[in-house]
């Protein structure tokens, strides 16, 4: 029998796998192949770029599947660095996920539902305050307004939800994910449908297009593999599925078969809907003015609504993902504090609902700050080449805890043990070092802000001792 103080098991095959993909699917695909065009210089490249980087993300996959199944625990990879690697390398994951990369992201995700909801009710009218300030070298115009309120309200709204039963929390996952699925399919299958703009030679590399070399693919890809990221993020609730060891792989190898598809359907769909240059030139960073490839594709057989029509589809896109980002990453300070690394308190649950009530409600009032900081996503890409550090860390364990627990039961095994676990490790290393190449001030921030922790592990360790 479950006891008060414990979580309880109440996520089903059906809410675990909505997890994996509701997570995954956030504002990325609708944005990030103008980037991965303007790198690699052809449609096709790009098509390679995302179907290489959903394989990486199912080899990870597949063996955080051996991992989640050993060790049906909350907290997800802090779980499986601290067995394997020990207690440093696990508080740090858990410092870098929490404070910073878990929190930055449902930042971007609340104020990404309020941008993409600009864009159907005019919001620019109520700015009260605004400033511009550097960070890390980039220019930041910081505002406050209604669009930051709206944004700080969306992640109140769905913290509150899932402070009341994580059973509750996801039933709503599972409905926004049926509603994401949906609108992308409109989509997908609007333009193959009903576009009249649309050709097969938009694929054909363009004459002036030339190969930009190995390194301008890995930044492609690694474009991709943001729109990928989030698989990992379902074994941090490991702790509240039901029969882990048969569900948990099984949600993360169809969740990720799922997401592959609807990715590459979607790529597929908007350069058969536009021409090379329409994609190159969408919304960027390079072109911060222009409408999403998504809107540009969409209004092919929508027209003038395309534009409001995948503003919608955008917002519960970004709802889904937010809601996936919220009830996961909580549970990596409750298992930090139930190891007496992190404060007490954040180790609770409450008596009724069985949630780590504390941590949902310090996690959406972080992220709040961050949002209304403006600098989340300078916090995230200073993150990510820290994560991937940490992914390529989690999937080489696999070997370690082969070695040192050879008779520990394991539920599931890794597919294609040892080549996919190590081609996963082996490409993640090259990202990690393309990456340090390609945006250097970053990543060192990264690994800035993961080293500011260890002081704090320090504290813990002696606080406990």
């Amino acid at each position: 029998m479950t006891q008060p103080h414990q979580l309880v098991r109440a996520l089903s095959l059906t809410d675990a796998s909505a997890l994996v993909v509701g997570t995954v699917i956030g504002t990325g695909v609708f944005l990030k192949a103008a980037p991965m065009a303007q790198q690699v210089g052809s449609p096709m490249w790009v098509l390679i770029a995302w179907v290489a980087a959903g394989l990486l993300s199912l080899a990870g996959a597949l063996t955080y599947a051996e991992l989640s199944a050993m060790m049906p625990d909350a907290g997800g990879e802090y779980v499986y660095l601290r067995k394997a690697y020990g207690e440093p390398a696990a508080f740090l994951f858990g410092w870098q996920r929490f404070v910073v990369g878990g929190s930055a992201s449902i930042a971007s995700l609340g104020v990404g539902f309020s941008i993409f909801l600009a864009t159907v009710i005019k919001l620019d009218d109520f700015v009260w305050l605004e400033n511009d300030f550097k960070l890390l070298g980039q220019a930041i115009h910081w505002q406050f307004g209604l669009q930051q309120v709206i944004g700080v309200a969306v992640i109140a709204l769905l913290t509150v939800i899932n402070c009341f039963s994580v059973a509750f929390g996801g039933k709503v996952h599972v409905i926004l994910t049926m509603l994401k699925i949906s609108g992308i399919a409109f989509i997908v299958l609007g333009i193959f449908l009903f576009s009249k703009e649309t050709s097969w030679s938009n694929l054909a590399t363009p004459s002036q297009s030339q190969w930009n070399g190995l390194s301008a693919f890995g930044t492609a890809m690694l474009a991709a593999l943001w729109g990928y990221d989030g698989w990992n993020n379902m074994p941090m609730a490991a702790g509240e599925v039901r029969d882990p060891g048969r569900n948990i792989p099984r949600a993360l190898i169809l969740g990720m078969v799922a997401v592959m598809l609807i990715y590459c359907s979607l790529n597929l769909a908007y350069f058969y809907a536009l021409p090379f240059e329409q994609v190159v030139t969408a919304n960027s960073n390079m072109y911060r003015e222009a409408p999403p490839v998504a809107t540009r594709a969409s209004q092919t057989f929508l027209g003038d609504y395309g534009g409001r029509i995948v503003a919608v589809v955008f917002m519960v896109s970004a709802l889904g993902a937010l809601n996936g980002s919220i009830l996961s990453n909580a549970r990596v300070p409750f298992a930090m504090a139930r190891d007496r690394l992190f404060f007490k308190p954040f180790g609770l649950v409450h008596a009724t609902t069985r949630v780590p009530v504390l941590c949902l409600i310090f996690q959406g009032f972080w992220a709040s700050v961050l949002a209304l900081s403006g600098t989340f996503d300078q916090l995230t890409n200073c993150l990510l080449f820290a994560s991937w550090i940490f992914y390529a860390l989690v999937t080489s364990s696999v070997f370690v805890m082969r070695y040192k627990f050879p008779t520990m039961e394991r539920p599931y095994r890794a597919w294609g043990y040892p080549v996919i676990p190590l081609v996963f490790v082996l490409v993640a290393g090259w990202l990690i070092i393309n990456t340090l190449i390609s945006v250097p001030v970053e990543s060192v921030a990264g690994l800035v802000m993961m080293g500011v922790g260890f002081p704090l592990y320090v504290y813990f360790r002696k606080s406990r001792s």
